[in-house]
Formats: structure tokens, C-alpha cells, sequence
């Protein structure tokens, strides 16, 4: 369960546990915020990034967007836990009234990654786009730190594998409606990108606005140095060896996503010689958020009522697995197909579970967001990793089956970790 610093007084509202259920409204303006977020996050990475670096670099595209795709992700892994810590010791005063610790990284990370992403469609240039990304990606994390403290901030424990399911979701959906956009609606990189980041204003925005965010009293605050912020972001096994094992699940799932998503368009390409991949790309992604939408909320919504996280995590990944190995024997649509489906059902379940199980293992209320942030290095690590070691795989040590074997081998090996979690069922 988290922990808070002990007191001699009753704790300030941004640090106690939360106990009052979130009502529809909040969740919906949350889903929305998240929406916007993974919107801008990966249709870029999806479509519109290859796209872009295709017709700049298009003899060495693979190596090119795994090294665009490499900077930002290694960016995003200093950005998202600095944020944290940084939200977590924010206050806003506004005509003599305190705000929160929250919303100022939700608007400013809004605003300043919509400008990223204008900026990004113009430029002509692998170290134009690698630096704008990069840029983008620094500012949707600061966004991200603060979306992702919401959740422990303000949802009691018995309700937070429910609302985690549909704050999951977007991060399907974004791409499908993302997808949509810049395929159907606006087909041209800058006019796709432009979509993307009016989407991510009017979509990110109203959270920020309208929803409440408790401050935190002065004297609740960490202190504020580089040595203090340095020092934070060692969490020790040792002291918190579940916060470790999560951490290590968090991250071989996701190294095994990047593994499983990052090529696909080029998959459908060359590897499945789909006639239409940019189409085939679209049908992939509508029935693997089909399947994830199926899973996340009912299957956080029975991890709630029972109390227990850990089944549903492992057999996500063995879910999982199953779809990577799909594609390795059968590089063929139809297979790829079935595959989608399994792996967004299986995503749903995991999304939604673990991310609950990780708000039950933070070492201490007062820095969540930051330790949101620590476990964020394991979704962004993985971009960072994935690119790097796939690409030679792709190109040099056996192509698309290997990557798809090691897809599966690498997930089931990150799902079992979440057996040596002792405080969670």
C-alpha cells in the first residue's frame, strides 16, 4: 500500500489517502486530457514520423526513425521523473489564492507541445525533426508526470484499476482517432500534424481548467535544490524492493511493446507486402483498440472487487506472447489480424491492472509524482531501447520472425516479475 511521511498532525489533503469515489465528470475530463496526450504522442511515432523521415532519408529509413525515435525517448526519460519532482513542490499563486501542485504542468505541457508539434511539420531535416521531437516529447512528459499523479491523488484504492482501465484506453484510441485524422481527413504531414496538436489543446486543456487540485502546504513540501532533486530520483530496491519488481515488470512489458509496434507500418511494407500498408496499418490499430477497450474496464473492475492484481498481469502477458509469436510463424494480414486483437486485449487487461498495482507500492504520498515519473523511465526506456536493438534485428539478424519471437520471450519474462511483489495480491 503507499506510504506517507509520518506526522504529528493530520495530513493536508494532497497528501492523505484518498477515501471519496471520483464521480463521471472527473473521469471523463481526465480520459480526455489522456486522450489528447496519446494523440500526440503516437501518431507521430505510428504514421506521421515515418512518413516524414521516409521522404527525407528513404535508403536508410529504419536506421533514421530508430535514432529520431531513440532522442526523444531519451529525453522523455530525464523530463517525466524532473517533472514529478517539480510538480510535487509546485505552487501557483493566482490574486492571493493558492492552486495546486498539478495544473500548471498539465496546461504549460499542453500548450508548449501543440507549439512542438507546428514546429516539427516544417521541418526538411533529420536533425530538424530529431530536435523538434525531441522538444515535443520533453513537454508531453511534463504533461504526462502531472496526469499520471491523478490517479493516487485523488481515486481511492478500491475504485483505481476501473478509472486506470479508462484512463488506458486513450492510449489506443489516440492513435485510432490520431490515425484517422492524418490518413482520411488531413493526409499531408503538416496538415496532420497541425490536427494533432489543435486536438491536443482542445482535448488536454478543460482538465486542467475545470477540475480541482489540492495545494500543498509549505511546510509539506520537499526541499528544493539540485542535490535534492539528484538525490530523489534513487529509489532504493533494497528499502522498496516491490516498487523494484514493479519498476522491472513495467519495463520488460514495454520493451516488448516497442519490440511488437514499432515497425509495423514498415512490417505490413516489406515483411507481409501488404498492397495498401498505410490501410492495413489503420485495420491493425482499430481492432487493437477494439480488443482493449473490451478488456481494460471489466477486467479493472474485477481486479477491484477482488483485490487482486498480479493473475490478471501474468496472464496479460501471456496474452501478449501468444500475438507476438502470431506474427513471427505467420507473416501474413490475417494473422496479423488475430494478432492485433489478442495483443489489445491483452494490453487492456495490463494497462489497466498494473497500473493500479504501481500506485499501491509508491514509497511516500509526498513525492508521487516523481516516483510516477521513476516508473515512467520504464515506459520511455524501452523507446529508447527498442529502436536500438530492433533495427539490427530487422535489417542484419533474422528480421521481423526474430523480432517477434524476442517480442514474446522478452513479455512473458516481464509479467512473471510481478510475482515477487509481496504487498500486493
Amino acid at each position: 500500500m503507499t506510504t506517507v511521511d509520518p506526522t504529528p498532525t493530520s495530513l493536508p489533503t494532497a497528501l492523505a489517502e484518498p477515501t471519496a469515489r471520483v464521480h463521471r465528470g472527473w473521469i471523463l475530463l481526465l480520459f480526455s486530457a489522456n486522450l489528447g496526450l496519446w494523440m500526440a504522442f503516437f501518431t507521430p511515432i505510428q504514421v506521421l514520423l515515418p512518413l516524414q523521415i521516409e521522404r527525407i532519408a528513404p535508403a536508410s529509413k529504419e536506421a533514421a526513425l530508430a535514432w529520431v525515435m531513440a532522442a526523444g525517448a531519451f529525453a522523455a526519460i530525464i523530463a517525466n521523473p524532473l517533472a514529478g519532482a517539480l510538480s510535487d513542490r509546485t505552487c501557483v499563486r493566482i490574486g492571493g489564492r493558492e492552486l495546486g501542485r498539478r495544473h500548471a504542468w498539465t496546461f504549460g505541457g499542453t500548450v508548449l507541445a501543440a507549439l512542438g508539434l507546428l514546429l516539427l511539420s516544417r521541418q526538411q531535416t533529420l536533425l530538424g525533426v530529431a530536435l523538434c521531437w525531441t522538444a515535443v516529447q520533453i513537454f508531453l512528459n511534463a504533461m504526462l508526470a502531472s496526469l499520471t499523479a491523478a490517479v493516487p491523488d485523488r481515486v481511492p484504492v478500491a475504485q483505481r484499476a476501473a478509472v486506470s482501465g479508462w484512463v488506458g484506453i486513450p492510449q489506443s484510441l489516440g492513435l485510432v482517432v490520431g490515425a484517422v485524422l492524418v490518413t482520411a481527413v488531413f493526409t499531408g504531414t503538416v496538415s496532420g500534424y497541425t490536427a494533432v496538436a489543435v486536438a491536443l489543446l482542445l482535448l488536454g486543456l478543460p482538465f486542467a481548467l475545470r477540475t480541482a487540485d489540492d495545494p500543498l502546504p509549505r511546510g509539506h513540501r520537499p526541499p528544493l535544490s539540485p542535490r535534492a532533486l539528484v538525490a530523489e530520483m534513487w529509489i532504493s530496491p533494497r528499502r522498496h524492493p516491490d516498487f523494484a519488481w514493479a519498476w522491472g515488470t513495467r519495463f520488460l512489458v514495454q520493451l516488448g511493446n516497442a519490440f511488437g509496434t514499432l515497425y509495423l507500418l514498415y512490417f505490413l511494407t516489406d515483411g507481409v507486402r501488404h498492397p495498401d500498408p498505410e490501410t492495413g496499418l489503420l485495420i491493425l490499430i482499430l481492432l487493437y483498440t477494439a480488443g482493449m477497450m473490451a478488456t481494460a474496464v471489466i477486467s479493472g473492475r474485477i481486479s477491484d472487487r477482488s483485490g487482486r492484481r498480479k493473475a490478471f498481469v501474468i496472464w496479460s502477458g501471456v496474452e501478449m506472447a501468444v500475438a507476438a509469436l502470431i506474427l513471427a510463424i505467420w507473416p501474413t494480414f490475417p494473422a496479423a489480424i488475430v494478432a492485433a486483437v489478442l495483443l489489445g486485449g491483452g494490453y487492456g487487461v495490463y494497462l489497466a491492472v498494473d497500473a493500479a498495482l504501481i500506485t499501491e507500492v509508491l514509497p511516500a504520498a509526498v513525492n508521487r509524482a516523481k516516483d510516477l515519473g521513476v516508473i515512467n523511465i520504464a515506459n520511455a526506456a524501452p523507446q529508447v531501447l527498442g529502436p536500438l536493438l530492433s533495427a539490427p534485428i530487422v535489417v542484419h539478424l533474422g528480421g521481423y520472425p526474430t523480432l517477434y519471437v524476442l517480442t514474446a520471450v522478452i513479455t512473458l519474462i516481464g509479467s512473471a516479475f510481478v510475482l515477487k511483489i509481496r504487498s500486493v495480491r
